[in-house]
């Protein structure tokens, strides 16, 4: 939980950083190429976990791999580093992404079916929660066979679950 708290802070003051420069989005994309290596080469995250590499090794290394980054995430990137918080790095720029969407107004929302919706059916899913996103909406859509029928959307914190596998579990709760 520490690790997640620090994570928060580092991505906000990144974001801060980058609109007080007018650099978001180069900021965005050095941030995004970070993840895409990240997800590609699954080395990369051993590297920074590794304490036995030392800091100096891993500042350099990061330079190297990310050399036609901005200066400033950069220079980020390295105080992170500096500060021992390396193992974070992906988790701070998880969350970089997640408040610059909140930043710019869109509010994420996953909507989880059993099948492949139709896009009428997405677009009436979205008119009825449309009144309380505060935002742009950006749908996500994921398959979960589990689910038997039905939808379960997640907007944040909150959640609506319209799955057939839910209200059987239900029914079976209340003759139990």
């Amino acid at each position: 939980m520490k690790s997640n708290k620090s994570a928060v802070r580092y991505a906000t003051a990144l974001l801060e950083l980058a609109i007080e420069h007018n650099k978001v989005e180069l900021i965005e994309s050095d941030i995004l190429q970070l993840l895409a290596v990240a997800n590609d080469a699954h080395d990369f995250q051993i590297f920074l976990n590794s304490p036995l590499i030392n800091i100096d090794k891993k500042i350099a290394v990061i330079k190297q791999i990310f050399k036609d980054f901005n200066q400033t995430t950069i220079d980020f990137l390295s105080l992170v580093t500096n500060n021992g918080r390396e193992s974070v790095m992906l988790d701070i720029a998880k969350q970089f992404m997640s408040q610059l969407k909140a930043h710019r107004g869109i509010v994420p929302i996953t909507i989880i079916s059993a099948q492949q919706l139709e896009e009428s059916t997405k677009q009436s899913i979205l008119a009825k929660i449309s009144s309380s996103v505060a935002g742009t909406p950006e749908i996500t859509e994921e398959i979960d066979s589990a689910l038997l029928g039905g939808f379960i959307v997640r907007m944040g914190d909150h959640q609506i679950d319209a799955s057939v596998a839910s209200q059987l579990k239900r029914l079976k709760q209340q003759f139990v």
